[in-house]
């Protein structure tokens, strides 16, 4: 009887005795007591969960492993989640140690690498004799931004490679000189025959402007000395920079001149927090244009000129992109945004293309296409329900079991979530749509919602949209939005986003439940209700839907009433939201949203905007449009 009722659950495991021994093994694991894991490891052998005790004693000390022990691990439970963790973190260590050698065998059980993952296993590709890897990872050599060790490790590798061009170097130099990265660019300008001084640097560094005023301008040497001046005194002081670019340009080669104009431009466009909004930070981006962009840079463009409406340097802004990045919906979006601004047909008419082409899909940019050609979307996809035999397969699926397994023992969070995200990934990759859906249905039946969410969201031909958007405690939603004059479904598209319906969810920052309410905010929100507040309130499930859509009320008619506002609001603060409203004309609130300087809050605006849209359909609020939610940004009103 036991056995048929695990089946049925989807366990794979002889006994639940078994999986339960899998927290006093992790308890053995986390006080290093590898004797006891051996034992676990014997008692366990035949369990679902099985492969943990060995899996924690090998990562123990993984450093000292040799490459043929990680190689039977893997072969003996081929393509699981643990197999592919431990052998990604081998190769990292293996890196970190120059012990290229013994990483080389593990490298084809790495088939998910995270960025720092693909550094490593690219460093092992090159010191195994494939010097073309280096053609794939540009945006490594280019970037400026902070970037694991392991790909500025990469990018230290790739300066003696002969694959690398005067000119990459030439670009690598001048963004590091730029981004103040003094020991970076000694290297790299060494590799040109350029010798900077450290304590030159650093003089400059002390005070740029004065440097600037008497800077000699004659050689490579003093070029470069010029663009790191110019980066520090824009880093410190925009607007100096500005004033002073041109003068500093004067008299140096074109392509200086650029990269001058480049760095006070990139400078001020990935500083909009500190400085806000400028459109002569644009129309340096416009002088800098003829040198080769980044990846990094020019998305800033991008970004810049959508802010400003400056169509034409927003085309030139994405043409100077990777093939890949241009490719993107949010940059085919813009391509056709921008194109049908033109006079000629025939950019109309690519316009409309590409709006076709975006529109078959219903993520935000999808949406967004749909308004543009004055389509409706009203219709989602009938609900497909899994088949018995989905169901079956669902059972006899090892890592979704061991995931359900992980869950029913209670076992940390980051262990569970890692099973599921890896057997919703093999489904994936297979085209499973029917295991996706099973293991949807089963979560959702569960109250597993956040799971659910993540398997149905991946489902490429069958969909159930139930199970992609959750609403859980609809009552409570509705009831509560609407006597907070709020719209359900943005309520819903926010709490999907904000907690996935997790009740107890807790973020890195404290804030807690469905609607992800900071402790301070609970407080300010009861004062304003009339109660008085219990910190415990916030995991009740019905006052934590009260206070949210009473918070989101609240914003909202503090921020001209605009749903796209009070929602950046809600993730980055009321005031910052306000600092982003325009100053001297309103703007269409899709060019507000791509121009959010966080990237965390511009994904989640956009997220919710797009999860509202779905749930005003499945609240049969009738025929939605993206563009109606996201009406005009009004220029600011300093209250």
């Amino acid at each position: 009887m036991l056995a048929l009722s695990l089946a049925s659950t989807g366990c794979m495991s002889l006994s639940h005795a078994a999986d339960e021994q899998f927290n006093d093994a992790l308890r053995a694991a986390n006080s290093g007591n590898i004797g006891l894991l051996q034992q676990y490891q014997s008692s366990m052998q035949n369990d679902v969960l099985g492969y943990y005790p060995e899996y924690w004693a090998l990562n123990s000390n993984l450093a000292a492993q040799s490459s043929s022990q990680i190689t039977s691990f893997a072969q003996r439970y081929p393509q699981s989640a643990m197999t592919e963790k431990l052998a990604a973190d081998y190769v990292e260590e293996k890196v970190k140690q120059a012990d290229f050698a013994s990483a080389q065998p593990v490298l084809p059980y790495v088939t998910n690498a995270d960025q720092a993952e693909s550094c490593a296993v690219a460093q092992v590709r090159a010191k195994s004799g494939d010097p073309l890897v280096f053609a794939e990872f540009k945006d490594v050599w280019l970037t400026t931004n902070s970037q694991p060790e392991l790909c500025t490790g990469l990018g230290r590798m790739m300066l003696s490679s002969p694959l690398m061009t005067e000119q990459d170097r030439q670009q690598r130099v001048w963004g590091q000189l730029r981004a103040g990265q003094s020991g970076q660019a000694l290297a790299t300008a060494q590799t040109l025959g350029i010798n900077l001084s450290l304590a030159q640097l650093n003089q400059i560094q002390a005070n740029p402007l004065n440097y600037l005023w008497s800077a000699p301008k004659a050689s490579s040497v003093d070029q470069a000395y010029l663009i790191f001046a110019m980066g520090r005194l824009a880093d410190s002081d925009l607007n100096s920079a500005l004033s002073a670019v041109q003068r500093a340009a004067q008299g140096t080669p074109v392509q200086v001149q650029k990269a001058l104009y480049r760095a006070v431009g990139y400078i001020g466009g990935t500083t909009v927090m500190k400085n806000n909004f400028n459109r002569e930070v644009l129309n340096y981006l416009d002088a800098s244009y003829g040198l080769p962009f980044s990846s990094e840079e020019a998305e800033i463009y991008a970004r810049q000129a959508i802010r400003f409406s400056a169509w034409e340097s927003l085309i030139r802004a994405i043409d100077a992109m990777s093939v890949t990045q241009k490719q993107e919906d949010r940059w085919q979006y813009w391509l056709a945004r921008a194109s049908e601004q033109r006079g000629d047909a025939s950019s109309k008419r690519a316009a409309q293309q590409i709006f076709k082409k975006l529109a078959e899909g219903d993520d935000y940019h999808n949406l967004l296409a749909k308004d543009q050609l004055g389509q409706k979307y009203s219709n989602l996809p009938n609900n497909v329900q899994p088949s018995n035999h989905d169901l079956q397969q669902l059972n006899q699926d090892i890592h979704f079991s061991r995931a359900f397994a992980l869950r029913r023992v209670d076992a940390p969070e980051n262990y569970i979530n890692r099973e599921w995200n890896w057997a919703v990934r093999q489904a994936y990759l297979k085209h499973d749509d029917g295991l996706l859906l099973a293991a949807a249905k089963r979560a959702t039946d569960m109250g597993w919602y956040d799971r659910a969410i993540y398997a149905a969201d991946r489902t490429e031909n069958k969909h159930n949209y139930a199970y992609r958007y959750a609403m859980p405690h609809q009552n409570y939603v509705v009831s509560h939005s609407r006597n907070a004059g709020v719209d359900p479904a943005w309520a819903y598209g926010l709490m999907r986003q904000e907690s996935r319906f997790v009740t107890n969810a807790r973020s890195h920052v404290g804030a807690g439940g469905l609607m992800q309410i900071m402790p301070d905010t609970a407080k300010l929100i009861a004062r304003q209700m009339g109660e008085s507040y219990n910190p415990a309130a916030l995991t009740d499930m019905n006052t934590n839907i009260r206070y949210g859509t009473f918070y989101l009320s609240m914003i909202q008619s503090q921020l001209s009433n605009s749903p796209v506002l009070a929602t950046a609001g809600y993730n980055a603060g009321p005031n910052r939201a306000r600092r982003w409203q325009p100053e001297t004309q309103a703007i269409a609130a899709d060019q507000y949203t791509e121009s959010i300087p966080l990237t965390e809050t511009r994904d989640y605006v956009k997220h919710v905007m797009t999860n509202a849209t779905h749930y005003g359909v499945l609240l049969g609020q009738g025929a939605q449009s993206l563009e109606k939610r996201m009406n005009i940004i009004p220029l600011r009103n300093n209250p």
